[in-house]
C-alpha cells in the first residue's frame, strides 16, 4: 500500500508540474512589463489597445495584458 500511495503522489506531482508549465502564457503583465518585453513604447501599446489589436483588461484601474495575447500581437 505504501508503494502504491507513493506512486499516486508522484503522478499527482507530475500532473501539477505539467499544469504549471502549460500555464506560463496565462499570467498578466502591466503596460510597463509589456514595453520591456517587446521593446515598444507605452504609446504604441496603448494605440494597439485603442485600435483593438491587443486585448487587455482594465481591472484594478490599469491596463493588464495576458502574455499569450502579447506574443500573438507581436508575432503578427
Amino acid at each position: 500500500m505504501n508503494k502504491q500511495m507513493n506512486k499516486q503522489i508522484i503522478n499527482l506531482l507530475q500532473d501539477i508540474k505539467m499544469e504549471l508549465q502549460t500555464d506560463k502564457d496565462n499570467f498578466w503583465m502591466d503596460i510597463k512589463k509589456v514595453c520591456e518585453v517587446t521593446s515598444l513604447s507605452a504609446s504604441t501599446v496603448r494605440r494597439a489597445v485603442k485600435m483593438e489589436e491587443l486585448p487587455c483588461s482594465r481591472k484594478l484601474g490599469k491596463l493588464l495584458f495576458k502574455k499569450a495575447d502579447v506574443r500573438r500581437w507581436v508575432g503578427e
